[in-house]
C-alpha cells in the first residue's frame, strides 16, 4: 500500500489502518462461537424498535439496517412486512442471519460489506436502523456516516439508533475523540452522552431519546439499560 496522503480519502484510510493495526479483534472471530454468552446473540428484536411500530412512527416501507449482525432486528422488520436490506462486514454474521431468516421463512437482503463501501441508491430508504454499529465507528468516519444517512434516507425518513452509554456495563468508553488516536483504540466501543448524540445528529429532528428498558432474557424483546435508544427524523428537503 502506498503510504502517501494526497487527498481526503487517503487521510481516512491511513487513520483506518493505524487503528486496525493496534487491535487483534476481528468480527468473524466474534461471531464464530454462537454459544458464547453475548447479550446481542439473542434472536429477539430491540424493545425500542417494537415500541416505534406500536406508537405508529412507521409501519411499512424500505428499511436499511447498518451492522445487522445475525439479523434479529432485520428479521423482525421482514416479519412486519418491510422490505429489508441488512449490511454487515462479517461473513459469519451474515451466514447466521441468513440461516435465521430461512428458519423464520422471511426474506431479508443480507449484504456482506463494510457500510462505507456499499453503493446506496439516493433517497431510497424510509428508515435506517443501527443497533450497536455506531459506537464502533471511529470519529474520523462520522462525517461519512452522516453523509450516508442524508444521502440514503428519503425526505421525512427516520433514523433509529441504539448505542453505548458512557461507562455502561456492556461497554462505552468515556474518552474524547482525540483520545481514540492517542490510544490508537476505540477501547471496545465508544460511549456517548445524550448531549453528544444531540450534537452529532443536530441536522436531524430528535423524536425520542431514552435509555433502553432492561428486559430479562429469555423474552420476545431485547433490552439492556446500558444502551441509548434514539429516534431521529430527516427533514423534507
Amino acid at each position: 500500500m502506498k503510504e502517501s496522503i494526497q487527498n481526503y480519502e487517503d487521510l481516512l484510510q491511513m487513520l483506518d489502518v493505524l487503528l486496525q493495526e493496534n487491535t487483534q479483534f476481528h468480527w468473524n472471530d466474534f461471531y464464530s462461537d454462537r454459544k458464547k454468552k453475548i447479550p446481542f446473540f439473542v434472536s429477539s428484536p430491540d424493545e425500542n424498535l417494537v415500541s416505534y411500530l406500536e406508537k405508529g412512527f412507521f409501519d411499512s416501507g424500505h428499511v436499511l439496517e447498518l451492522g445487522c449482525g445475525p439479523g434479529r432486528n432485520a428479521i423482525y422488520f421482514a416479519e412486519q412486512s418491510f422490505t429489508v436490506d441488512a449490511i454487515d462486514s462479517s461473513q459469519k454474521a451474515i451466514s447466521w442471519g441468513q440461516e435465521r431468516a430461512s428458519e423464520r421463512n422471511v426474506q431479508v437482503n443480507f449484504i456482506q460489506k463494510n457500510i462505507f463501501d456499499f453503493n446506496y441508491a439516493k433517497e431510497s430508504y424510509d428508515l435506517i436502523y443501527d443497533s450497536g454499529c455506531f459506537h464502533h465507528i471511529a470519529p474520523h468516519r462520522r462525517m461519512n456516516y452522516l453523509q450516508l444517512l442524508h444521502m440514503a434516507l428519503k425526505p421525512n425518513g427516520y433514523f433509529a439508533l441504539t448505542c453505548f452509554i458512557e461507562g455502561g456495563e456492556l461497554g462505552g468508553a468515556a474518552i474524547t475523540d482525540w483520545d481514540v488516536y492517542r490510544l490508537r483504540s476505540l477501547q471496545g466501543g465508544l460511549g456517548f452522552s445524550e448531549e453528544k448524540l444531540r450534537q452529532i445528529f443536530k441536522d436531524f429532528e430528535m423524536v425520542e431519546i431514552r435509555k433502553m428498558k432492561e428486559i430479562e432474557q429469555p423474552h420476545h424483546h431485547f433490552g439492556v439499560s446500558s444502551l441509548w435508544a434514539a429516534l431521529f427524523r430527516k427533514g423534507n428537503s
